[in-house]
């Protein structure tokens, strides 16, 4: 009743000035200039037309020569002048809102160094929802509660998301993303809401919103739900690939001058009296967490981004100051593509606790998502069964009965922490801040936190704008990254790939993924492929490092000599992103990936054998069985038969360990099986036999008898089994045994306590990672 009021009253004073506004946004928008230029030299910029290949290629400085720039030497090892040593800002932490703090820095002509204690995006960084978005719900939120603090958040964040689809073209892109809407009010309230978020925009917009029909939107979404659907609103944001963003922003840092070390931990903080008495920090005690190598760096200011952990940054500054992160976390799922339109998302925003899940197609999988739980900071989370079903049991909300989603066909799951924050300056330390916040301490320790990777850029602005002002900096020039492109932007176009394809002879699936990961550095990653097997193709470029995905040979090569990828962990779960995508085919390439950074980086026996445990270790945060850790290297590289289900067997083999985590399938022979036992009970050889067959049926193949019985899995197939003379298909039947084949193999996974999922007010979660 309460909607059907607010809609009217919304209707009615929203219509008019949504429509007069409009009009004059799109004039607006038609009057707005491009992207100012910049002012400085750009080291990456180049002549040459986009879709051809470059004349020279920039080669990143390599990791010796920035450890051996934070050791205050020269980066061939020489000795450096005691007054070049210091750095004007010392940057902790490698995720997007360090590494954009870098770039920031080191454009305006800053000294700066960034150090990570892991990996670039090896946290919160990479395990986004993908979106570059500004936030309907946060507008929705806005209006309702006339808050104008979130409004200007949302558009804060609209402004950003151009600027990300500007600076990174080939990492990001726009997204349809598709309202169902199942009440007639509903329509024009949506239409209003949406259009409001395009005129927010401004100049800053993208594509408009539209209106569908229910035909249209089944045409358009056909794996949604046709029942009582009215028809739906189509609204623009953008999408982006996280943790290869992370690391080109950290790339383009360095080549702006910048020192970024990965693998790099910050040990304690380095601390001396300014001129009034007053300890300030000064610097910090660095740890190569590759040799055990420690160190101090100087530097004016110090800069603490370090997401969920900056409590124990804060700590090292002020030991008994109280935690300021509320870490909550979100989980995602991936799912096969075909549950999805290549081309377009689904936002549902009723779920059953009043949050939004978002279903959308990324990197050839689509990503569902997110829960929003309160829980402890730990480095590697992972998500419970009970996250992952609720997810499930949102989706299956609002897709057709038709298309069954089921336990197995998750692909990978992982979460995420996200860094709520509290003020502690502020008169209610309980209170989480919505958007984020710049924290000084009385030693003059920086710390930035909370946010979203859509504001990271702005984030970062006013961090080191924070920085220059306290610590008495001189930069060259003012902030400069709303125009710098990032590595890989310059060159690059759409129709890139053709080039490929044609100059290398590579799949045109594999081009397009080259030129959407890498950018005009494509060329580079193509260049880095062997010629091993007496062909004109190169070997690496042939050669995929797992059949179904387009990820090959050259980009693990790329990955470790020209974006700092020091272990397999970094390789497949943040360069080529194929633990995100499919963690039981991440595991299946392990071997390879290890055998080829085994070449590049000379690694000898022993710590080949550390990284294939660490990498089976990483692949239990996403989705598979702590059960991997006990097997054998070769096992894991054989495990693909197994695991898929596509050996024979002559009877029907429903406890397959290697199932675990995958949908319930069959070979041929279990199939032609199963046929064969219908038909005997197909009395009439019409296609159907009736309930009272079932059991007589499962008997014949020796069907286990799940713990809760048949009649669940017959509720799920659809199978009225109340009279036992009912008709039922094989389709059903199939279902059914799909279904306790799952079960079956998915024992001991059931989470071991229950899970608050709503502890977190909603308008105050911060929505999406």
């Amino acid at each position: 009743m309460w909607r059907q009021q607010f809609a009217r009253k919304a209707i009615a004073y929203g219509a008019a000035t949504t429509v007069a506004g409009y009009a004059g946004y799109s004039y607006y928008k038609q009057q707005a200039g491009p992207y100012a230029r910049t002012v400085y030299a750009d080291p990456l910029e180049t002549p040459t037309p986009p879709g051809m290949r470059p004349h020279a290629f920039w080669t990143p400085p390599k990791r010796i020569e920035m450890l051996n720039d934070l050791k205050g030497l020269e980066r061939d090892g020489s000795a450096k002048a005691a007054d070049e040593r210091e750095y004007d800002l010392l940057v902790i932490g490698g995720g997007a809102t360090g590494a954009g703090c870098t770039l920031d820095a080191a454009t305006r002509g800053l000294k700066v160094a960034m150090v990570e204690r892991d990996d670039f995006a090896s946290g919160t960084s990479s395990k986004s929802t993908k979106l570059v978005h500004g936030g309907v719900r946060y507008l929705q939120k806005a209006i309702m509660g006339l808050d104008y603090e979130q409004w200007k958040m949302v558009r804060e964040a609209l402004h950003e998301r151009k600027t990300f689809l500007h600076i990174a073209p080939y990492l990001s892109n726009e997204l349809p993303i598709l309202l169902p809407v199942y009440t007639w009010w509903q329509l024009p309230y949506f239409w209003i809401g949406c259009k409001m978020y395009d005129l927010l925009a401004g100049k800053q917009g993208i594509t408009g919103s539209y209106a569908l029909g229910r035909s249209k939107t089944l045409e358009n979404f056909p794996m949604l739900r046709a029942e009582n659907l009215v028809g739906s609103l189509v609204y623009f944001d953008g999408q982006h690939n996280d943790a290869r963003m992370n690391a080109a922003l950290a790339v383009t840092a360095a080549a702006h001058g910048a020192v970024v070390a990965n693998h790099v931990e910050v040990t304690s903080l380095i601390k001396e009296k300014d001129e009034s008495g007053v300890e300030k920090v000064r610097g910090a005690m660095l740890r190569d967490n590759e040799t055990g190598e420690e160190w101090a760096v100087r530097a004016k200011g110090v800069i603490n981004a370090t997401g969920p952990f900056s409590d124990a940054i804060l700590k090292m500054d002020e030991p008994d100051m109280p935690d300021i992160v509320a870490p909550s976390s979100g989980v995602h799922l991936v799912l096969p593509s075909y549950f999805s339109p290549k081309n377009m998302g689904m936002l549902d925003p009723a779920t059953t606790d009043g949050r939004v899940v978002f279903f959308l197609p990324w990197e050839g999988g689509v990503v569902a998502g997110t829960t929003d739980t309160m829980c402890s900071v730990e480095a590697d989370p992972r998500p419970s069964e009970k996250e992952i079903e609720w997810i499930l049991s949102e989706i299956r909300r609002f897709l057709s009965p038709d298309v069954k989603i089921r336990r197995g066909d998750v692909l990978s799951a992982w979460s995420g922490i996200r860094p709520l924050v509290r003020d502690p300056k502020a008169a209610n330390t309980k209170d989480l801040v919505r958007n984020h916040m710049i924290h000084e301490s009385e030693a003059g320790l920086i710390t930035i936190a909370g946010g979203k990777w859509t504001t990271y850029r702005e984030m970062s602005k006013e961090t080191v704008d924070r920085a220059v002002e306290s610590f008495g900096l001189q930069p060259l020039r003012e902030c400069q990254t709303e125009s710098v492109r990032l590595i890989g932007s310059h060159a690059w176009s759409d129709t890139m790939f053709i080039k490929l394809v044609q100059n290398f002879g590579v799949d045109p699936d594999v081009a397009k993924h080259l030129s959407h990961n890498y950018g005009d550095r494509a060329w580079a990653v193509c260049a880095l492929a062997d010629r091993t097997n007496g062909s004109a193709q190169p070997a690496s470029l042939e050669q995929r490092i797992h059949p179904r995905y387009p990820f090959v040979e050259a980009e693990v090569r790329y990955a470790v000599q020209y974006e700092y990828a020091m272990s397999v962990v970094d390789v497949i779960g943040r360069r080529l992103r194929l633990a995100f995508l499919d963690a039981q085919a991440a595991r299946e390439a392990l071997p390879r990936v290890i055998d080829i950074m085994a070449k590049e980086l000379k690694w000898d026996d022993a710590r080949k054998q550390r990284e294939g445990r660490k990498g089976l270790e990483y692949l239990t945060t996403m989705g598979l069985p702590d059960s991997i850790l006990d097997e054998s290297p070769a096992a894991a590289a054989n495990a693909r038969e197994g695991f898929i289900n596509l050996q024979t067997t002559r009877s029907l083999d429903f406890v397959d360990p290697a199932s675990y985590y995958r949908r319930g399938q069959f070979s041929a022979e279990e199939i032609g099986a199963i046929l064969a036992a219908f038909s005997e009970f197909d009395a009439h050889g019409d296609g159907h036999i009736e309930v009272r067959d079932i059991q007589p049926l499962f008997d014949s193949i020796k069907v286990p008898v799940p713990d809760n019985g048949f009649e669940p899995f017959l509720d799920a197939a659809g199978i009225r089994h109340s009279d036992p003379g009912n008709a039922v298909e094989f389709e059903q039947v199939f279902d059914v045994l799909g279904e306790i084949k799952e079960v079956t193999n998915a024992k001991g996974r059931k989470p071991t306590s229950e899970l608050n999922l709503n502890q977190i007010p909603t308008h105050r979660s911060g929505g999406s990672v």
